[in-house]
């Protein structure tokens, strides 16, 4: 795409960063002029950052579990200290695993209510610090389109995702006259590596054979575009909810997922 330059002198954090729709978030606002922190758990986050390198923006890779609250502290930190101020923080960092309710185990449930919920908190608190010093910020969380409709063999996810909204909603109240926005995006079936896993799984359990059988037949019959969606698109999106166009929109959650869930 075209560099826009929309964002440019704005600095924007991304945890979840590696890979999938963070690495997709990332990408799109270094394309408009950003200067990207970019986060994850694993090593590979500082390749993703070298990349970003290659599109002309400065860019910093900060490994950070988001479950521990010192490394959270410390990956804002590290951003205001490079880079100056925080503009928008996208907590995007998650897991998911599927089991059958006999089967799915309490560690399960603990990891991923752990990132996908508690680690949003901890990120929207720590940089909430500096946005209300700052008088202006965008907060973007990402759910899931099993924050409006659990699917099968996922009720920790589902749970997790849910908390999310529930999280966005009551920030955006606590905070709307100090100058910072809270959105959250419900993305439904996308192709990344997290569908890949996911397919698999959901696949073994539903009965379906074949890597990449399951999601296809789901877009098929569920999807009225009757497609997955790609992690450009949910970018996109995330972008605009950064933008000055955004800017009396907040306490909302998005879907975005060809048509699956209307509401």
């Amino acid at each position: 795409m075209e560099q826009l330059n929309r964002f440019k002198e704005q600095v924007v954090v991304v945890t979840g960063a590696s890979r999938g729709l963070g690495r997709g978030i990332a990408e799109r606002f270094a394309q408009e002029g950003a200067s990207v922190v970019v986060s994850a758990n694993e090593e590979a986050v500082h390749d993703v950052a070298r990349e970003l390198e290659q599109l002309g923006v400065p860019t910093l890779a900060v490994v950070c579990d988001v479950t521990q609250k010192a490394q959270v502290e410390h990956l804002y930190a590290q951003a205001v200290e490079r880079f100056g101020r925080i503009d928008v923080s996208v907590q995007n960092a998650g897991v998911i695993t599927i089991a059958k309710i006999e089967d799915l185990s309490e560690a399960e449930w603990d990891l991923v209510l752990d990132v996908n919920t508690k680690g949003v908190f901890l990120c929207c608190q720590v940089a909430l610090r500096y946005m209300i010093e700052q008088g202006r910020g965008r907060l973007i969380n990402t759910a899931s389109g099993q924050a409006r409709d659990g699917f099968i063999y996922t009720p920790h996810y589902a749970a997790s995702k849910m908390g999310v909204v529930g999280i966005t909603q009551s920030l955006a109240k606590e905070v709307a006259t100090r100058g910072v926005t809270v959105n959250a995006i419900c993305p439904g079936i996308i192709a990344t590596e997290m569908w890949d896993y996911n397919d698999e799984h959901w696949g073994r359990l539903l009965g379906s054979q074949g890597q990449g059988q399951l999601m296809q037949a789901w877009a098929t019959e569920k999807i009225p575009m009757q497609r997955v969606g790609r992690a450009e698109e949910v970018a996109g999106l995330v972008a605009f909810l950064a933008s000055g166009d955004a800017e009396y929109i907040t306490g909302q959650t998005i879907n975005i997922d060809g048509g699956l869930i209307m509401s």
